[in-house]
């Protein structure tokens, strides 16, 4: 059976796909051209309804074994197989699927400051046209709605981000010399050092990789001004039915809208204090579980003052 040895498990907006990138150029590696499988998020098919984009996101998941198993087929022999799903950390029962079916995967963790992911996250949704709110405290305050009408978690800004529960229950499930937990920050300012300590984690020769690609990062400033506001309306009804098309129709639609909506250029804006205030005490409770849990710090979390980078 070709099945996974280690899974790149969390979390979105955090450099997995960079780091999924990276891991690619390594000989002794093999991870699928398929990013983000979401395999073990369900025993079943996934849902047919959900938000904005959700159902054509639902239809790209990989979610019989078979065709799981098919994606590494291509890897050479004696290659140590890999994917990454960062979804699978917040997603409490796939820790039980993984156990259940790959009992000795090895799981790497990427974490970050959980205001700055949020807003990172609500900026690429925003970007693509899908998110309604213009607003991030808004669209935050609009999850438990949300998640109560079945939007996918990718919508779930403040759950996402809530580390202490979700690696505490990962515990229950693996040995902690199963799970490498690392910090966003480190790959990003760091990346020769982090991607050594990833393949010492692996079992593999370090010293190969030594950058990481730019991988999912964009400079597009998209205003909320008339002419954005209609085209993503119609990026987000056309990702209401979307689905009913094939995939090179849907591309030959989207693209000239994300084309119009893309048109201007700048830097990103990053959190603010006042977003921050608002928001870090859904997560105080939370990251002083994860110190407790890890036996870490990021007591530089809670501050207010704090600029994030842009992502």
């Amino acid at each position: 059976m070709a099945l996974p040895d280690f899974l790149i498990a969390g979390v979105p907006k955090a450099g997995t796909t960079a780091l999924h990138a990276a891991l690619v150029g390594h000989p002794e590696l093999f991870l699928p051209t398929v990013k983000e499988p979401k395999f073990f998020l369900s025993d079943g098919p996934p849902p047919r309804h959900g938000g904005p984009g959700d159902v054509q996101t639902y239809q790209e998941h990989v979610w019989r074994q078979a065709d799981y198993e098919a994606l590494f087929a291509p890897a050479p022999a004696g290659a140590l197989l890999g994917e990454a799903t960062p979804f699978y950390l917040h997603d409490l029962a796939s820790h039980e699927r993984i156990k259940a079916l790959v009992p000795s995967a090895r799981l790497i963790l990427l974490l970050r400051d959980p205001v700055d992911r949020a807003h990172s996250n609500w900026t690429h949704l925003w970007n693509a046209g899908l998110e309604p709110e213009a607003d991030f405290l808004t669209a935050c305050r609009a999850e438990p709605e949300r998640v109560a009408a079945g939007w996918a978690p990718f919508w779930h800004y403040v759950a996402l981000g809530r580390y202490g529960e979700q690696v505490r229950h990962l515990y229950e499930h693996f040995p902690r010399e199963q799970v490498l937990l690392m910090r966003y920050k480190e790959l990003k300012d760091q990346p020769a050092a982090t991607l050594d300590r990833v393949c010492e984690f692996l079992g593999v020769k370090t010293g190969v990789l030594t950058a990481v690609p730019r991988e999912n990062v964009n400079r597009h400033v998209v205003e909320d001004n008339g002419v954005n506001q209609v085209l993503r309306f119609l990026l987000r009804n056309g990702g209401s039915f979307g689905h009913r098309f094939p995939v090179p129709l849907r591309l030959a639609a989207r693209g000239p809208l994300l084309t119009l909506l893309h048109r201007k250029h700048g830097t990103r804006p990053v959190t603010t204090p006042a977003e921050r205030a608002a928001l870090l005490p859904l997560f105080a409770d939370d990251i002083a579980l994860l110190t407790e849990v890890t036996g870490e710090s990021y007591e530089d979390w809670l501050s207010v003052d704090r600029h994030a980078a842009p992502a």
